[in-house]
């Protein structure tokens, strides 16, 4: 058990920073460079601050332990369709195989996460 909750809380937290964390220092600390991922595949500026709300609100669903799991479920669907959509786009558009590779490690990490929590909450 104990296991199964280290791998959860690290493959949570590696999401916590990277979809939660650094979405949100960028806003408050550099916002000249909200839109550097979202303006080179033709989305509008006001995309980039949906994506990090959402991204935002999404970590704080899944890492808050008195979150009703239904809304669980819809935070870790809500950052799947987010990672592979980011897959997509950058396939269709620049097709550079690094930006591609990206969104696909974290969602695999998010894979792990969402598994791990089912494993928690089945037997423990």
């Amino acid at each position: 058990m104990k296991k199964n909750k280290t791998i959860f809380w690290i493959a949570t937290v590696i999401l916590i920073l990277w979809e939660g964390a650094m979405p949100l220092g960028t806003v408050l600390f550099a916002p000249e460079y909200v839109n550097a991922g979202t303006k080179p595949l033709g989305y509008p500026d006001y995309f980039a601050y949906t994506l990090i709300f959402c991204k935002v609100l999404g970590v704080i669903a899944i890492s808050y332990s008195r979150t009703p799991e239904k809304l669980k479920e819809w935070a870790y669907a809500g950052l799947a369709f987010n990672l592979i959509f980011a897959f997509i786009s950058h396939a269709c558009v620049d097709q550079n195989i690094g930006f591609m590779l990206m969104p696909v490690v974290f969602l695999g990490i998010l894979a792990v996460s969402y598994i791990y929590a089912n494993k928690i909450r089945n037997h423990g």
